[in-house]
């Protein structure tokens, strides 16, 4: 049994208070209150605040490692890697792949997750591609974009274990109304992204069961006056959930706190989109096969393209109290809003008895200084 003593805390519904906060092996036992004198007590250093631990749906690789190399090794040095920033949980991400490519990331997460492994917790996949338009790829490999096919999305699933959390889709598709209600039927998040569709096509596939918006703004229609498109669908539809990519690269920072002083308390998602480059330095790097430059925090393909990020969780966190949000609000970007959106937060994403001892500690400058999953310390810097 360990705890935390008399620690500036921040509570989903309360704000910032300073708590005991008790978790016997992998569960918060106690939230407040006396602590049994068994205890063993984590002592933090003045100035820092205990959270909930971070919660990433959409990463594809950091520490030189990437979800599509296929291998457990890779996503042990992901999960290592992931720590460091206070992410205690995240989604593999894939990208617009082979078939036989995304089969094998799939039966390497299978691996992984039977084995366990070490920082931060694996919950299972985001299929990203290649459900996708090939007019918004972005960064994806347009030969091996496909239209939705719930056989194949089941040959998938069925490859990882059933551990597919979240499908990217392109509502425009071919065959996309049936494909986003079978996959919403089966407890998987659908994800609007990496699509051409207009505001109108956009709707219908909220109503057929997409429930998120991948990177808000990103690779997706953008608003005109005549059709607001997917971004104005994300802006002005309360029920869905958005991601932002909060580095202030990927989104503007107008663009940002345009997103977050609309949507709806609960309803926006912060994600990294990193891959394998997150935490390597300046250089040369690669992405599905394409060769990627990092410079000045931005990771780009040859001909410019933006390749994903570079960006850390807390610093996301930061950046978007920058844009002016409120710090709770901000934390529950990171955790609570991902674990409602990944149908998870009876779990996860919150400090509350009976949630699991996943916590995220910082200093007053945002440094992570203890990363603790299932009440393990994971990463430590204090």
């Amino acid at each position: 049994m360990k705890c935390f003593l008399n620690a500036k805390t921040y509570l989903n519904g309360v704000g910032m208070c300073i708590r005991n906060i008790v978790f016997d092996r992998d569960v918060i036992s106690v939230g407040n209150g006396e602590v049994p004198r068994s205890a063993e007590v984590l002592s933090l250093p003045d100035g820092a605040v205990v959270l909930p631990g971070f919660i990433d749906e959409h990463v594809h690789g950091a520490g030189g490692a990437d979800v599509m190399d296929g291998s457990a090794q890779s996503l042990s040095v992901m999960a290592q890697t992931l720590a460091k920033e206070g992410t205690v949980r995240f989604l593999a991400t894939t990208m617009t792949q082979s078939e036989e490519n995304i089969l094998n990331a799939a039966k390497a997460v299978k691996q992984y997750m039977s084995d366990g492994g070490d920082g931060a917790g694996l919950l299972g996949i985001h299929l990203e591609g290649p459900f996708i338009s090939s007019a918004q790829a972005g960064a994806q490999p347009e030969e091996f974009i496909s239209a939705p096919d719930i056989k194949l999305f089941e040959k998938f699933n069925s490859a990882c274990g059933g551990n597919i959390k979240m499908v990217t889709v392109a509502p425009e598709s071919k065959g996309a109304d049936k494909f986003i209600s079978y996959i919403k039927e089966n407890g998987v998040t659908v994800s609007i992204g990496h699509t051409s569709a207009d505001y109108q096509t956009a709707m219908r596939a909220v109503n057929c069961g997409a429930s998120s918006v991948t990177h808000t703004f990103n690779a997706q229609t953008g608003i005109h006056h005549r059709d607001i498109g997917v971004a104005g669908a994300a802006l002005t539809c309360d029920g869905l959930y958005t991601e932002l990519i909060a580095d202030k690269i990927h989104v503007s920072v107008p663009a940002m706190s345009l997103l977050y002083k609309n949507k709806p308390r609960g309803k926006l998602v912060l994600i990294t989109d990193a891959m394998r480059a997150k935490g390597m330095g300046e250089g040369i790097s690669e992405l599905g096969g394409q060769t990627v430059i990092v410079k000045d925090s931005q990771a780009r393909l040859e001909d410019g393209t933006l390749a994903g990020s570079v960006l850390k969780m807390n610093e996301a966190v930061k950046n978007l109290i920058e844009c002016g949000a409120e710090f709770a609000d901000a934390v529950d970007c990171a955790t609570l809003n991902v674990a409602k959106n990944l149908h998870i937060a009876d779990k996860y994403g919150s400090i509350a008895v009976g949630k699991r001892a996943d916590f995220t500690v910082l200093d007053d400058r945002f440094n992570v200084l203890l990363t603790i999953r299932d009440g393990r310390i994971i990463y430590k810097n204090c």
